[in-house]
């Protein structure tokens, strides 16, 4: 039984090294077109613990790694996730560009590993009541966000509360993180529902996280998908999967992204294909870009 678990775990290390292999012989000025607006990609998921933000960080290391501007916005209300797994402390958050003199180069921190981020903490809950003028300053420092970035990835709290539907919604495209458990996959089809409700648009795509088979990442997608078929009328479909991997525990313990620390690991070679995949897979059409994405989070119109 453990040979038949070994052979196994071998034919998966290969397979994610030849992925590894053909991303990296992707030449990086083919990856993105850079006379496009800003591509806006949140990042969500229906529960806690399945390995959002850690996805989101490493992702963004990955991006950068082959040339792309990327700006990740830290969107999960008071926690400063971004801030543990990069081992950094934010000075400054999104509800500081309130003040007077205070601009978009001053919230913007300059994290570990080339990764640029924006702390939302408080400043995203309060959005919930902003009045027009504070909308208003807000909608108007933030602009500039896609001046210097190919990519701008938001990283969104858990769950379905207001302030996560309205990241979720405004976005051009979703990747929703999940696990093969039963409870992760009840909570993401839950975001699928609300998603379904709230929005014309089916731009939404799986991340199946800690698999321990490709298999596993398919028979995942198929549940989803038929109980969305039947149900709610929509298809949904999977980008990519990463791994159980031992390392990431371990990196997170140690608050270094696992791609840096370990980038020859089964989770950071998947990294690396969920970039290709997200590169160069089926891309999806950028229907407004980074300032209808503030119009909508802001309700305020361009």
């Amino acid at each position: 039984m453990s040979d038949q678990a070994s052979n196994l775990r071998k034919m998966m290390e290969d397979k994610a090294e030849t992925q590894a292999e053909e991303f990296s012989n992707v030449p990086a000025e083919d990856a993105f077109d850079q006379s496009r607006q800003s591509r806006v990609i949140t990042i969500t998921s229906g529960k806690g613990g399945v390995g959002k933000t850690n996805i989101a960080v490493n992702l963004s290391i990955a991006l950068q790694m082959i040339g792309k501007r990327v700006l990740l916005i830290d969107a999960d209300i008071g926690m400063a996730n971004v801030d543990v797994i990069l081992g950094s402390v934010s000075k400054r958050n999104m509800l500081d560009l309130l003040e007077d003199g205070v601009e978009l180069q001053d919230v913007l921190v300059e994290g570990s590993h080339g990764v640029r981020y924006i702390s939302g903490s408080s400043g995203v809950e309060k959005a919930l009541n902003f009045t027009y003028e504070e909308r208003r300053i807000l909608h108007k420092k933030l602009a500039s966000c896609g001046d210097f970035a190919d990519i701008i990835l938001i990283d969104t709290g858990a769950g379905l509360g207001r302030h996560v539907v309205d990241f979720v919604i405004a976005a051009d495209e979703v990747l929703l993180i999940t696990t093969p458990e039963p409870t992760a996959l009840s909570d993401a089809f839950a975001v699928l529902k609300t998603y379904n409700l709230h929005t014309e648009k089916k731009n939404i795509r799986l991340i199946i996280n800690r698999i321990f088979d490709i298999e596993e990442c398919d028979e995942v997608t198929e549940k989803l998908n038929s109980t969305s078929k039947k149900l709610l009328n929509m298809s949904i479909e999977s980008i990519g999967y990463i791994f159980e991997d031992r390392s990431v525990i371990e990196c997170v313990k140690k608050q270094v992204p696992f791609i840096v620390e370990k980038p020859d690991c089964l989770a950071s070679k998947c990294i690396k294909q969920l970039v290709d995949s997200l590169l160069h897979g089926k891309q999806m059409t950028v229907n407004k870009g980074w300032l209808s994405f503030l119009s909508e989070i802001f309700h305020f119109g361009n």
